[in-house]
């Protein structure tokens, strides 16, 4: 691992519900290197999604602290592109439209003309080349989630924390849009950190797999994946190397998904 982009130093996070003290995550330290892919892989309620909004500055630790290029995160984390689960597209704007609406709320720093440029490549990018005047409803599924990612990368952040973002697509789109992300984040030699249910995902996606616990959330263990940068995410399931960390990974999550059904 290359130096660390960002890092959780002991960061454990807390919520008040019902008058009560909620942990939802326990001390965590974890260091994410510069254009690392890494993936983070749990039972629902783990506290995966608390530690993307941790390093994206939209909630601060109870405990310990995150730092960004070796600076503290204390607000939000302007370096940082996110992507939900939902696609939060706005319905009654175009596709390019939705796409520029993150460079209109930099129009002091950003012109007209250099908008329209940044819209027509990025849009070119993602495959939607003669979609620019569609409105959301007149998409599929696949395209929407195409406009969603290229809304987070338009200004070009150094860092894409994604959360879930393929979650309720098909199988098979879902290896089209991995291969779309992979291809763009290297093109782009961007640091990734992602959040999904599927180990599979993780596993074809990552150089990392961090394994969380149940609620509250712990690191259970950090795998590296050694399946090359150039990997074909089409055919890369079928190796022998894939399915030894599925079943490696797998062990350690099986219990924690047990707990969580239990409960």
């Amino acid at each position: 691992m290359s130096d660390s982009k960002i890092e959780l130093h002991s960061a454990s996070k807390y919520f008040i519900a019902h008058g009560k003290q909620i942990a939802a995550l326990q001390p965590v330290s974890l260091a994410v290197g510069e254009q690392d892919f890494v993936a983070l892989v749990g039972p629902s309620g783990c506290g995966k999604s608390t530690v993307l909004n941790l390093m994206a500055g939209l909630l601060q630790p109870s405990s310990g602290h995150i730092t960004y290029d070796g600076q503290q995160i204390s607000g939000a984390n302007r370096a940082v592109g996110y992507m939900t689960q939902k696609d939060t597209l706005l319905p009654w704007r175009t596709v390019a439209d939705n796409i520029g609406i993150a460079l209109e709320l930099r129009a002091r720093y950003v012109s007209r003309k250099e908008c329209d440029a940044r819209v027509a490549q990025m849009i070119s990018l993602v495959g939607l080349s003669g979609f620019e005047r569609h409105y959301p409803g007149e998409l599929s599924g696949g395209m929407r989630k195409r406009v969603a990612l290229a809304r987070s990368l338009i200004y070009e952040p150094e860092t894409l924390l994604m959360d879930e973002p393929f979650g309720a697509l098909d199988a098979q789109l879902k290896l089209v849009l991995h291969d779309e992300l992979l291809r763009l984040t290297r093109q782009r030699q961007m640091t990734v950190v992602f959040v999904t249910h599927d180990l599979g995902e993780a596993i074809a996606l990552a150089d990392r797999v961090v394994v969380f616990s149940g609620r509250p959330g712990r690191v259970k263990v950090i795998k590296d994946i050694p399946l090359g940068r150039d990997r074909d995410v089409f055919r890369i399931r079928f190796t022998e190397t894939f399915c030894r960390l599925h079943e490696i990974l797998w062990e350690e999550l099986k219990d924690e998904v047990r707990k969580g059904t239990e409960a």
